[in-house]
């Protein structure tokens, strides 16, 4: 037998004093409910401010042919309905939606901060909004965000590349979607990269190193797959053939760049009979395991990583590093875009940017033997 609590018919109250309120009109009340109900349009404006459509419309686009006294009566009327333009008509009369897609490696990766920031600014001062989102460094999820976000009919995608086959995008790019790659480039297809000299940057810190006695330097980078990576091994390996060095096959670790990938590298490198008196780092991930690593070692140990990093100055001693300018990275591919989305460019380019050599005191430390 089911208990049923009795009802006050009169007052609609239970015996607990509460109101008793039928599911129907819960449900009526939640569809037409201040909280959730429709948006206002330019009618409910031209209602209350007591004008016409058309001069609604005229505020509301910044056009011309409106007194000052009426568009105040419009302003307020909008303000007061809390009123939004609707722009999904002026994207299908101009074909654009002042939107653009930036696709990621790893949000959470601090060199993407000022990279991200650079393009949104770009972005912003064309009147842009910018949706970005995070590969995860996985191919197959690059290539869902990036063909979402041309669902969503973005202009136009800055992409930090996870994979090496981009012929997915080929019908988005010939349909008109600017495309610009940046830090990576492009697989299978020819489109704008800007780059980092990675190779030169690279090159340029493992000579350092050289100048100052080194001859046994240990490299450990990121997945050889990767083209930043790949380019940074490049670059050690051109730097220890100038310097005469032969490189010793267990000199070099490539990998994920997890905590204990590279703490068991750097490990091994510094142990045995004939340790590495110097390291490069092939990233900023690399370069704070790294640094973990030299503080317990009982003997210095000359270090030089690529990319800088927060705080880099303060440790003792500093870490010498390869800056790259992300902000700038970002900037150019933005601007490229840009430019491709006003009709300026044609023909894909290559842009390479320079790196620059920061010396604080971990590249400069001579061999302890």
């Amino acid at each position: 037998m089911v208990r049923r609590t009795p009802v006050n018919e009169t007052r609609g109250r239970d015996r607990t004093g509460r109101r008793i309120v039928p599911e129907t009109a819960r449900r009526t009340d939640r569809l037409s409910g201040s909280r959730y109900g429709n948006r206002p349009t330019m009618k409910d404006v031209a209602a209350r401010a007591g004008v016409g459509l058309k001069t609604v419309s005229r505020v509301v686009n910044g056009e011309p042919g409106v007194t000052p006294e009426t568009e105040r009566r419009v302003q307020e009327a909008i303000d007061a309905l809390g009123f939004r333009r609707n722009d999904s008509a002026r994207v299908l009369r101009k074909g654009r939606t002042a939107s653009i897609g930036l696709v990621l490696e790893d949000l959470a990766d601090p060199f993407y901060g000022p990279l991200s920031r650079a393009v949104e600014e770009v972005a912003r001062a064309h009147g842009a909004l910018l949706i970005n989102g995070s590969s995860a460094e996985d191919p197959d999820r690059e290539q869902e965000l990036a063909l979402a976000l041309c669902a969503r009919r973005v202009d136009g995608l800055v992409v930090i590349p996870a994979g090496d086959d981009h012929r997915y995008l080929e019908p988005e790019i010939k349909a008109g979607v600017a495309t610009v790659f940046v830090d990576r480039p492009a697989g299978k297809i020819d489109a704008d990269v800007v780059l980092s000299d990675n190779f030169g940057g690279a090159r340029d810190g493992v000579a350092h190193l050289i100048a100052h006695g080194h001859r046994r330097i240990g490299f450990i980078g990121d997945m050889p797959r990767i083209h930043t990576a790949a380019e940074r091994l490049r670059g050690y390996r051109a730097a220890m053939e100038d310097a005469g060095t032969e490189v010793a096959g267990s000199w070099m670790s490539l990998g994920v760049t997890d905590p204990q990938r590279v703490r068991r590298a750097a490990e091994e490198m510094l142990s045995g009979p004939e340790p590495v008196t110097a390291i490069f780092a092939g990233n900023n991930r690399v370069t704070v395991t790294a640094v973990r690593v030299l503080a317990e070692h009982d003997r210095p140990v000359a270090f030089v990583g690529f990319d800088d990093f927060e705080l880099a100055d303060l440790l003792q001693p500093g870490v010498t590093v390869v800056a790259q300018d992300a902000a700038a990275l970002g900037r150019t591919a933005a601007e490229r875009l840009f430019r491709q989305l006003d009709g300026d460019l044609v023909t894909p380019e290559r842009i390479e940017l320079p790196t620059r050599l920061i010396t604080r005191g971990s590249g400069e430390l001579p061999p302890a033997d």
